[in-house]
């Protein structure tokens, strides 16, 4: 069995490359069942929670992700999640590699937006506001600039500390980035406004997003999440990354009970784009949001990739 670390399993997972993997994962699809979740007890009352996410290609590879959630590590100084993937053999079983988990899931998450806004973003599309400055939010700028021509980057996060250290790491990337000062007047002039964030209480507002915005919301992957108030949704063209999106997201099940959107209104899957079973952005005007949660199919693919780079 293979051994990719850190820095191993991120070189392989170069955006250029990853995404049209990504695309074609999501044409074939593979079979993904509902993950497990178990919770650890632990000393002092804390808790520790660890999620168990399987998808397999019968005909080719059976990945495991296992993710360990434990939010008290914060006092220890050491980070709440981690996470490993191992990849089998899917006609034997057979072992073929571990591999870094959070490189693989962040990575993948900023991809699967990207490969998302291919369809439903502006082709000319040049101005990111990017609110989040963390792992994922981090990729974001790269992740979209392989496939649009993103030159202008606007960072805004709940810590404005953190979001100087991601602007002063994007100019070193040569975007022309800065921090946002104000958040509406930044959100009404951008192409692009892409949210990676743990909010439970919605960030932006649809008020602020001009015609012809695409809304990409990466954060809200539970139902106490929220990154967009209703305005968000309304009169615009709704896309999910799978089915289970209006099921786990805040972003989706509020709006849905009050009758904002209905799940008729929504255009389609990130599936059905790449395959060509959903139409894409129609016109210039027309708003976009595409809301994601995750799916254990982007982690068999990038785990795939990555082992398929070093073993051939």
């Amino acid at each position: 069995m293979k051994i990719f670390d850190t820095v191993t399993t991120r070189a392989a997972l170069d955006f250029a490359t990853l995404i049209p993997s990504l695309k074609q994962a999501f044409i074939k699809g593979c079979q993904v069942p509902l993950r497990h979740s178990h919770t650890i007890e632990v000393a002092d009352g804390r808790t520790g929670t660890v999620l168990i996410m399987p998808a397999w290609d019968a005909e080719r590879y059976l990945g495991i992700k296992t993710v360990n959630i434990f939010p008290g590590n914060v006092a220890h100084g050491i980070p709440g999640l981690h996470s490993t993937y191992l990849l089998y053999d899917a006609r034997t079983g057979e072992p073929l590699a571990q591999m870094d988990g959070n490189e693989i899931t962040s990575r993948r998450t900023a991809a699967a937006s990207a490969l998302a806004a291919t369809y439903l973003a502006r082709e000319d599309a040049s101005h990111l506001v990017l609110l989040g400055a963390g792992r994922v939010a981090s990729l974001v700028p790269a992740a979209y600039r392989s496939q649009l021509p993103i030159t202008r980057v606007e960072v805004w996060d709940i810590d404005p500390r953190a979001a100087a250290r991601l602007v002063q790491q994007l100019q070193h990337e040569r975007f022309s980035a800065s921090v946002v000062s104000d958040l509406p007047h930044s959100v009404a002039r951008a192409d692009i406004v892409s949210c990676a964030t743990l909010a439970t209480a919605p960030i932006v507002q649809g008020a602020w997003l001009r015609p012809g915005t695409h809304l990409d919301l990466i954060g809200s992957f539970t139902p106490q999440m929220r990154e967009a108030d209703d305005d968000c949704f309304r009169d615009a063209s709704v896309y999910v990354d799978t089915d289970e999106a209006p099921q786990k997201s805040g972003d989706l099940i509020g709006p849905l009970a009050r009758n904002v959107i209905s799940l008729a209104s929504l255009k389609g899957t990130l599936a059905g784009l790449c395959r060509g079973d959903a139409r894409g952005r129609g016109d210039r005007a027309e708003r976009t949001v595409f809301k994601a949660v995750g799916t254990a199919l982007e982690d068999l693919a990038a785990a795939a990739k990555v082992y398929e780079q070093y073993a051939a």
